[in-house]
């Protein structure tokens, strides 16, 4: 007998035979198409796209792909308003990912849903997220937007991942690598499906984690560990928005920060807290082109 989508096991889930790595180059690929899900039967989604060369997927590809199969199985109007991820294993981006949604509950105004990411019959990344129905309500934030000038007066910075975005910051300072703020937005047409800037946001939010200056002489960043956002707005990720991140504290081989995403009108638009692994050098790690697996 065929199992169904909600019999199956983790070891059903292995990259069908019609899906071949295609010769495309990430950096010239768009976001959307990039993220873009096939659905291959009852709350069961596959990547469309893979690529020929080897390399760690990106967490933030994961994650927003997870958001988007379980938005496709929510009445329509309902918008994500928070995530948790777990990353489980480094994501290989040249096999298909497929990505099973549970749906625990669908309520009046809030709709649960689980979803777990699987590459050759094993978990890599597991989610829950929960959408609601629109609601109004009473609107206010007790921290104003972080400082920073105007996009179109900084320097461009350029982000290896993720694609598609251009970013504007103030110039690093001696021994930093990485801003903790700067402006970010979609370079891609993005239509106005507030699911799809959610999940967009999701794809970028990944892209900000890092060390304090003060502490990268003594580690150094590996992988994420877990990741949670909060959708407190509907923003546009086609339109500048100000991330900003805060590291916290690193302890046990783990690092932990906090974040912002901003509107440019100064609406707070969503709040991430990550945790990722941040460890001395070593000599002999395991790895996917440089990320490192816990």
């Amino acid at each position: 007998m065929r199992p169904t989508a909600d019999s199956r096991s983790v070891s059903d889930f292995r990259p069908a035979s019609d899906i071949r790595p295609v010769s495309v180059d990430p950096a010239g690929s768009t976001l959307l198409g990039l993220l873009d899900l096939e659905e291959i039967d009852r709350d069961l989604f596959r990547v469309r796209q893979v690529f020929d060369d080897r390399y760690a997927l990106y967490g933030g590809q994961v994650a927003a792909q997870a958001l988007l199969a379980a938005g496709r199985t929510v009445a329509e109007g309902r918008v994500p308003h928070s995530l948790h991820g777990y990353y489980l294993r480094l994501g290989d981006a040249s096999r298909p990912t497929v990505f099973r949604v549970d749906r625990d509950r669908d309520g009046r105004s809030f709709s649960a849903r689980r979803v777990v990411a699987v590459q050759g019959g094993k978990v890599i990344f597991n989610m829950s997220a929960s959408f609601q129905a629109p609601e109004p309500g009473v609107d206010l934030t007790s921290d104003p937007m972080p400082p920073l000038a105007a996009p179109e007066g900084l320097d461009e910075f350029v982000l290896a991942r993720p694609i598609s975005f251009e970013a504007r910051a103030e110039p690093l300072a001696a021994g930093v690598d990485f801003p903790i703020r700067l402006w970010a937005r979609c370079t891609d047409p993005l239509p106005d499906d507030p699911l799809v800037h959610a999940v967009v946001l999701t794809y970028l939010s990944d892209g900000l984690a890092g060390l304090a200056p003060y502490h990268t002489a003594q580690a150094r960043s590996g992988s994420s560990l877990d990741h949670a956002v909060w959708f407190h707005r509907h923003i546009r990720l086609d339109e500048w928005v100000l991330m900003d991140h805060v590291p916290r504290t690193v302890a046990g081989g783990r690092g932990w920060y906090t974040g912002t995403i901003h509107a440019r009108d100064g609406r707070l638009g969503a709040s991430l807290v990550q945790e990722a692994l941040f460890r001395p050098p070593l000599d002999h790690p395991r790895r996917l082109h440089g990320e490192e697996e816990a």
